[in-house]
């Protein structure tokens, strides 16, 4: 994730470098209650903490006490957002959500709130990859992602919360095919069907479409559904035309003597008359 700017973090890089002494002389005299020290000087420590010493964890904790010891001061509000920042570079992906949501809920109509929102947004989608095949982190990443998009169009965070939201609704018709694959390989054609037709009907901007079509002539022909067959060709043929799946496919129809065509009754001819046809009432 980029640095965040240096206008959040309060101090810059110079004043950062000229304090790192200053703040050395907290660590020096550690018999002293942190309430010993400014607002300030505790800020200017986690900062230390974070960028030198490299231990996000750390700089949480210290910005936590700013926001507890001075909580109606500026620095409490700058530590509040810095302290998110901080557990999510350290991975504490709950405690960064917390600190993102309660500078929300308290600064709402600050120029901060954006990162604020993009940084909880971070917290899920960094971990949709860990949760395996539970998705509710991946829909709550979506949510998120969602909100930075429409609540702070003109922000900066816009554009790479439509990127990672692109990524995690790909990720989403991912696991349907994953799993549409694992019923489909032991024979369980009418459940992998309704795995694919969630990515068709539900996920046709992602990549896994084309591959759902296939899967689908597949898994009809299995059950000697030719029609459906033919027209998840028809509509795989259509938009995919020069894709392997399409061949693969065409093949397979062929193989039982049949051709493309979108003479199914079933779900696959609504989706042939809306993308196709543009009809859609």
């Amino acid at each position: 994730m980029a640095k965040r700017s240096i206008r959040i973090r309060a101090v810059g890089a110079v004043v950062l470098l000229a304090l790192t002494a200053s703040c050395g002389a907290i660590g020096s005299r550690r018999e002293q209650p942190l309430e010993a020290f400014t607002a300030e000087q505790i800020y200017q420590k986690a900062e230390v903490e974070l960028e030198t010493n490299r231990k996000p964890k750390e700089a949480a904790r210290l910005y936590g006490e700013v926001e507890r010891l001075y909580p109606y001061s500026e620095w409490a509000k700058r530590a509040l957002i810095m302290q998110a920042y901080a557990h999510h570079r350290a991975r504490d992906y709950e405690d960064a959500r917390t600190a993102a949501q309660r500078y929300i809920d308290f600064y709402p109509a600050d120029d901060d709130a954006a990162y604020a929102q993009y940084l909880l947004a971070l917290s899920y989608y960094d971990q949709i990859d860990l949760v395996g095949r539970d998705q509710g982190m991946t829909f709550q990443a979506l949510q998120a992602l969602r909100t930075v998009i429409e609540r702070y169009p003109d922000s900066e965070y816009a554009r790479s919360s439509i990127l990672k939201f692109d990524l995690a609704f790909d990720h989403l018709a991912d696991k349907e095919m994953e799993v549409g694959r694992y019923y489909l390989k032991r024979g369980h054609h009418t459940a992998a069907i309704n795995r694919f037709r969630v990515v068709v009907e539900d996920f046709q901007t992602t990549t896994h479409t084309p591959e759902a079509l296939l899967r689908l002539v597949e898994a009809y022909l299995a059950l000697g559904l030719d029609a459906e067959a033919q027209t998840a060709g028809a509509i795989l043929g259509h938009n995919f035309q020069g894709t392997d799946w399409y061949a693969d496919a065409y093949k397979l129809l062929k193989g039982r003597g049949l051709e493309p065509d979108p003479i199914g009754t079933g779900f696959l001819r609504t989706v042939y008359r809306q993308m196709i046809k543009g009809e859609w009432l």
